[in-house]
């Protein structure tokens, strides 16, 4: 499972990176008299509403994915595994003021609160990576604090605080690398999450803007040609699910290897 989630998502990064070199033609130029046309030995993925060519859109709109699921994941990753190493540390007063912020923000639907947040903040990349990262940091949270909660309890850990280690080096010299297998694994299967969050949000027309190719973009053009040209949603909505698919093997093979104690969703 591991492999196949390496590959796929490995095959998904360089596609992104080297789409000039597999398709000649430009994700913005229109040929008009082709529109909506099938696939053929040139367009391999065929030509969208306003043809242009769905396969050098469909590599473009990768680049935007993976990079929207890097950051939102950086982003969120690191502000969650902060605030959960400090309340697990920590514990107490300050425990429960972080569990309550996480508690107050998990009552929300995360895909809602997004919708939410963008549409105030304003359609676009920056918003929608911003949005994700607000809701997104939670998780890593909860996982950083129960696992801050165990190995504070450590010998190890008890032995550099009783020789006088401050908090601060505690928390970066022992228990934030104890935490990273889980945070890892947290990532990965995040990777998915975000994705398929944007292209929600895009399919709304609250994320990337045209004439920026995105998969969520392109699936909302092209749901009103199901019938005459079924390709134009069809390669993009492969996409998505091939790369959260990818994403979700290789977080479960991590998962299994770097902790099999943990339990399965």
């Amino acid at each position: 499972m591991t492999r196949v989630g390496v590959m796929i998502v490995s095959l998904a990064a360089f596609l992104a990176l080297a789409g000039p070199l597999v398709t000649p033609f430009d994700p913005s130029v229109q040929e008009l008299p082709l529109r909506l046309e099938g696939p053929t030995m040139t367009h391999w993925f065929g030509l969208d509403e306003l043809g242009r060519d769905v396969l050098a859109r469909v590599l473009s709109g990768a680049r935007i994915s993976l990079l929207v699921g890097l950051v939102v994941v950086g982003v969120s990753a690191s502000i969650g595994t902060l605030f959960g190493a400090v309340a697990g540390y920590f514990g107490g007063r300050t425990d429960e003021i972080v569990s309550r912020v996480i508690d107050v923000l998990l009552a929300f639907p995360g895909l809602l609160l997004a919708i939410a947040l963008v549409a105030v903040l304003g359609p676009s990349l920056v918003n929608v990576v911003l949005a994700l990262s607000i809701i997104g940091w939670v998780g890593y949270a909860r996982v950083v604090r129960s696992q801050a909660l165990r190995v504070r309890e450590l010998e190890y850990v008890l032995a550099a605080r009783a020789s006088g280690a401050t908090a601060p080096r505690v928390l970066l010299r022992h228990l934030v690398p104890a935490v990273l297998p889980a945070v890892s694994v947290q990532a990965t299967l995040g990777m998915g999450g975000a994705i398929l969050s944007e292209a929600a949000l895009s399919f709304l027309g609250l994320g990337v803007q045209p004439p920026t190719p995105s998969w969520g973009t392109m699936l909302s053009y092209g749901r009103a040609h199901l019938l005459d040209a079924p390709h134009v949603t069809i390669f993009p909505g492969l996409a998505i699910a091939l790369l959260v698919l990818g994403f979700n093997f290789l977080g479960d093979g991590l998962r299994d290897r770097l902790d099999p104690a943990m339990p399965r969703a």
